[in-house]
C-alpha cells in the first residue's frame, strides 16, 4: 500500500483551519496544521509534508518570509491560501518560491483540484508497470502480454498511468474526469465506466472477473498490479 501523501497547513484562522484539515483527510491526506507562524518551520521539518498551505497573514512569522524559508529549506512545494489578492503579493510569493496562488473566498474543490495538479507535477513518473505477464512501458507508449501487443489507445495509457500511480488506492470517477478528461465540475456521463470496460477487455484474462483493476461500487477503481482477486 502506497503511504497517504503529507499536506501541512499553516493557518491562523482556527475555523478554517479545522475545516481544512478535515476536508484534507476526508480526501485521503494525511494532514496536519499549525497556526503560528514560529513553529512552522520546525513542524514542516518533523513532518516532512508533500505540500505545505501556506497562509500569508500570520502571527509570529510572516507567510513571505515563510515561503522563502520553506523553499531554502527543501524542494517542498507551496500552495499560497490567503485573503490578499493584489498582483504584487502574488508576484512576490511566487518568486520567493511558491508554486501555485489561491485567494479568499476560494471553492474547496477548485484548491483539491490545485492540490493534485502540484502532487502531479512533483510526483516522479512511473514509468514501467508489470501485472502478470503483462510488461507496460509508459514512456514507449508499450503494452504487451507475452510479446503480443495489446494495443491500448492514448487515453488507455492515461488512464492505467493514472490508476498504476495510486495503486491500491481508490480513483474516484470525479477525479478521473476532471484529471484525464478536463471537465471543470463532473458531469453525469458513462465516458469512464465505458473507458475503463474496453480497457479490461485488453488487460483482463476474464473481464468479469478482473485480477488488476477492480470496481470500488460507489467509488470509483483500484489498481492491484500483483493480482489480488479483491480489494
Amino acid at each position: 500500500m502506497k503511504q497517504k501523501k503529507r499536506i501541512l497547513v499553516v493557518e491562523d484562522d482556527v475555523a478554517l483551519a479545522t475545516a481544512l484539515v478535515d476536508n484534507l483527510l476526508s480526501e485521503g491526506y494525511d494532514t496536519q496544521c499549525v497556526n503560528d507562524g514560529s513553529r512552522a518551520v520546525a513542524t514542516a521539518g518533523a513532518f516532512k509534508p508533500d505540500l505545505i498551505v501556506l497562509d500569508l497573514m500570520l502571527p509570529g512569522v510572516s507567510g513571505f518570509d515563510l515561503c522563502r524559508a520553506f523553499h531554502d529549506a527543501s524542494e517542498t512545494p507551496i500552495l499560497v491560501l490567503t485573503a490578499r489578492s493584489q498582483k504584487a503579493d502574488k508576484v512576490r510569493c511566487l518568486d520567493h518560491g511558491a508554486d501555485d496562488y489561491l485567494t479568499k473566498p476560494f471553492d474547496l474543490e477548485e484548491l483539491f483540484a490545485r492540490i493534485r495538479a502540484i502532487l502531479r507535477r512533483t510526483r516522479p513518473s512511473l514509468e514501467t508497470l508489470t501485472m502478470g505477464a503483462i510488461a507496460v512501458d509508459f514512456k514507449a507508449r508499450s503494452a504487451v502480454r507475452d510479446n503480443t501487443d495489446l494495443h491500448l489507445t492514448h487515453k488507455e495509457f492515461e488512464i492505467l498511468h493514472y490508476l498504476a500511480e495510486r495503486q491500491g488506492h481508490v480513483v474516484h470517477r470525479d477525479e478521473l474526469l476532471k484529471d484525464l478528461w478536463g471537465y471543470a465540475q463532473a458531469p453525469f456521463t458513462r465516458s469512464v465506466d465505458t473507458a475503463m470496460a474496453r480497457l479490461r477487455k485488453k488487460i483482463e484474462i476474464d473481464a468479469h472477473h478482473p485480477r488488476f483493476i477492480h470496481t470500488v461500487h460507489g467509488d470509483g477503481y483500484c489498481l492491484t498490479p500483483h493480482g489480488q482477486a479483491t480489494v
